[in-house]
């Protein structure tokens, strides 16, 4: 059974104007007074710095408690686990947005 492709668009057309508009995304102050919005692209790379920030200071704080015990060990593990964890939602943001691009891609126009 095949529909046709006008009635559907049109009726997608008619349900995108009707729905409000929600502005759900953060938006960030630029000196000069004005806002905008971060892209996409920015915030998985903003994501992606702070993942590799977390991990980076774990790597640290474990090697400052090896060589000298200057740090206590539950701040290490402390740092570790927000490092794991950190680095375990990334990865599942990687595989939801695989899944949905292949679910988009896979669609039949």
């Amino acid at each position: 059974m095949t529909i046709p492709a006008t009635p559907v668009i049109g009726a997608v057309e008619s349900v995108a104007q009707a729905a409000p508009v929600v502005d759900a995304a953060p938006s960030v102050s630029v000196a000069d007074g004005a806002t905008t919005t971060p892209s996409f692209a920015q915030m998985l790379s903003d994501g992606i710095e702070t993942v590799n920030r977390n991990l980076v200071e774990a790597e640290a704080m474990t090697r400052a408690f090896a060589l000298d015990n200057t740090v206590p060990v539950h701040q290490v593990t402390y740092a570790l686990e927000e490092a794991r964890l950190s680095l375990e939602l990334m990865m599942q943001i990687r595989t939801r947005a695989v899944e949905s691009y292949q679910q988009i891609m896979g669609m039949q126009l």
